[in-house]
């Protein structure tokens, strides 16, 4: 590591967030039921039974949140666009008020000088499609391509990065396996099936692009990971190697133009991915960037007594952790840039799409300041590790972190706060923590690593 570091002056630094955790106004304005309402409502399902109902009410107060935006001159602010708004009904029929406010928030961006990144979905599929069979079902994703076609009709003159997906794997396995997130479903043959169906909606959105004749960049974002193994042996290698066929080559690899890992197909015989002809060619649409949502390296060891065919457990580190009981790993993020370099031939430029970590924050006694000293170390470590890597010749060219305020973190309620803005979330007022006045400091130039 050399000392006395900058990024350069091309690199954009952003934060992220999504439309469910922060937008609120839930059924404002002709927007209508998504699964994570149905989901959040639903007794059992969230810590305290906390809903996204009012959220951090972005919605109506996206002005003071672009304001603190413009303070840090942040280069781009990375939200999602809520298909429920967009689309609510089964007419088909554009929500005119749901593109207004889209048109608001980028309007108010650039006049502060701040790129528009769109994500088209961040897990609030409409609840009418749930109730057709959600992911699992074909019919979704022709109905997602026909939605992404609204969005580039009615706001590509604006948008300055569109992302197709966040998070796939969450929304096949959370959603479908484990039952986790919304829609809460415990069934492994629909998580494999909605597998497909994510990767196919990825696909036609991106054709349905390079149709449209808009020139912006359009990626995805995945939450991949390249787990190392508890020990060097022979077990716990192959327990990792599975484990990174699973959740990363399970969906990196169609959009390489590569059939889903053949391993992964062997362990689960009885459960086919329902391809069709020419589904391979439309997931592997031409990208122009790859989204990493990055939050630790996961250590697997092998486990006989696990009852699915991965045989494997996540093993205990030495590590420090987060609320969220992740271990703090920064190096891991350093090895992992590396990995997904190699194993794509550095096909794409690479964006760090969400990086962050839960603290359990609190006010000042003033009421005016949060000192979150921890998330200062977590995101230099973090800065420290991407400067390696690029240095290292990952083509590396932006990051954003996970998140601009405070919000409704899915299953957690409002229990884990990852925001570099505390959210006080009885009167929503917004409170800058140290951490904010940090990244100022990295964007500026000013800090060093």
């Amino acid at each position: 590591m050399t000392a006395g570091r900058t990024f350069p002056e091309s690199f954009l630094w952003g934060t992220a967030t999504a439309s469910y955790q922060v937008e609120g106004a839930a059924s404002a304005d002709g927007r209508t039921p998504s699964i994570w309402d149905t989901f959040s409502h639903t007794p059992g399902n969230v810590l305290h039974g906390h809903t996204g109902d009012v959220a951090t009410d972005q919605y109506h107060r996206y002005e003071e949140d672009v304001e603190l935006m413009r303070q840090i001159a942040l280069g781009a602010y990375r939200f999602s666009i809520a298909w429920p708004r967009i689309i609510p009904d089964a007419s088909g029929a554009v929500n005119q008020k749901g593109i207004d406010y889209y048109r608001r928030l980028i309007d108010a961006l650039h006049a502060a000088g701040i790129k528009a990144a769109a994500t088209l979905y961040h897990w609030d599929l409409p609840q009418r499609f749930e109730d057709a069979g959600g992911w699992p079902v074909r019919d979704t994703a022709l109905r997602f391509a026909e939605y992404a076609e609204v969005c580039y009709r009615e706001l590509g003159d604006s948008v300055d990065m569109w992302i197709t997906l966040n998070e796939p794997w969450c929304s096949a396995f959370h959603g479908y396996f484990d039952g986790h997130h919304a829609p809460g479903r415990r069934d492994p043959g629909d998580a494999f099936r909605a597998t497909h169906h994510l990767m196919l909606a990825h696909g036609l959105a991106v054709e349905r692009y390079r149709d449209s004749g808009l020139t912006a960049p359009i990626g995805i974002t995945m939450n991949l990971e390249s787990p190392r193994p508890a020990t060097r042996r022979s077990e716990d290698v192959s327990a990792a190697r599975r484990a990174t066929e699973m959740h990363s080559l399970l969906f990196l690899n169609p959009i390489l133009g590569l059939d889903y890992p053949e391993a992964v197909q062997d362990r689960y015989p009885d459960l086919p991915f329902p391809v069709e002809h020419g589904d391979r060619d439309t997931i592997a649409a031409p990208i122009d960037f790859l989204g990493l949502n990055y939050y630790h390296e996961p250590v697997i060891a092998y486990d006989p007594d696990d009852p699915t065919p991965e045989k494997s457990r996540v093993a205990r580190s030495y590590h420090d952790t987060t609320e969220m009981e992740w271990p703090i790993t920064p190096r891991g993020l350093y090895r992992h840039l590396l990995w997904v370099g190699e194993i794509t031939d550095r096909r794409w430029p690479l964006y760090i799409t969400e990086n962050g970590i839960a603290l359990p924050d609190e006010l000042d006694p003033s009421g005016t300041a949060v000192r979150d000293p921890r998330r200062i170390a977590y995101m230099r470590d973090h800065f420290t590790a991407m400067l390696d890597a690029m240095d290292a010749g990952v083509d590396l060219r932006g990051y954003f972190a996970w998140t601009l305020l405070d919000n409704f973190e899915w299953a957690f309620g409002y229990t884990r706060r990852f925001g570099l803005v505390f959210t006080d979330y009885v009167s929503n007022r917004r409170v800058p923590k140290d951490s904010y006045y940090f990244f100022r400091e990295v964007i500026s130039g000013a800090e060093e690593f």
